[in-house]
């Protein structure tokens, strides 16, 4: 099971695909719940409040995972079904084989008996051919090709990650909540802190697998993350 399953992935280059997907998603599961803990925060420093139930902050960021979670799991499938679909009726279209259509009941076609003879014999061939064809798409009906089976494995992978990776994104911020029935200022340091540092190793992680600069990546994903703090903060106060 396992020596196939490494098949399909060599087959569909699964393993980039998921790769791929798992720190975009990631990374915008964490920014979703960053702007959550950004408005909770605005809010405790608006209304001098010292605390929050940390029960709030849970519900709300956990809510917004799951919806990511879903959301991500479906629309990833359903989409990466509709283009194999797709494929798989340009393929179809491009292999079918169309013959003639002859009207043999037309009153103005005259024909000779060569001609007719011809004619039955063309049209034995289409029924053979007819039949030949439909044994064919039972057969196929019947036993997908590597490659199909492949597409569909890749699929199920891929759309497992596409939601998993944007809820996991989700619930890493939210572990200081979890500590502590009611949240100050420093548990909502902490969480910021902890994006900061997933965001630090995402970038570690797209650099060595890109073979570029990792203080490059690192930069541009922590200037995504302080552009995301400016504009919330902007419009929250």
């Amino acid at each position: 099971m396992l020596d196939k399953f490494r098949t399909y992935a060599r087959i569909t280059k699964l393993w980039a695909i998921a790769r791929r997907y798992f720190v975009n998603n990631f990374y915008d599961g964490m920014l979703t719940v960053l702007g959550i803990l950004l408005g909770f925060f605005v809010l405790i420093i608006k209304e001098n409040q010292l605390l929050v139930n940390s029960n709030l902050i849970i519900l709300t960021g956990i809510g917004s995972s799951i919806s990511m979670f879903i959301s991500g799991i479906s629309g990833s499938y359903l989409s990466e079904r509709a283009e194999q679909r797709k494929l798989k009726v340009e393929l179809d279209k491009a292999m079918a084989l169309y013959d003639l259509d002859f009207d043999s009941t037309n009153p103005f076609l005259e024909l000779n008996e060569i001609e007719k003879a011809m004619l039955t014999k063309i049209k034995k061939r289409r029924l053979l051919r007819k039949k030949v064809l439909s044994d064919d798409n039972n057969d196929k009906k019947k036993s997908k090709t590597i490659q199909e089976k492949a597409e569909q494995f890749a699929s199920v992978i891929v759309a497992l990650v596409n939601g998993s990776s944007p809820f996991l994104g989700g619930i890493v911020p939210l572990i200081p909540f979890f500590l502590v029935q009611n949240a100050g200022f420093m548990t909502f340091i902490s969480s910021f802190l902890i994006i900061l540092g997933c965001i630090i190793l995402l970038g570690v992680f797209l650099g060595a697998i890109s073979r570029e600069s990792i203080i490059k990546n690192i930069f541009q994903m922590v200037l995504a993350f302080l552009i995301t703090i400016g504009i919330s903060l902007i419009l929250l106060r």
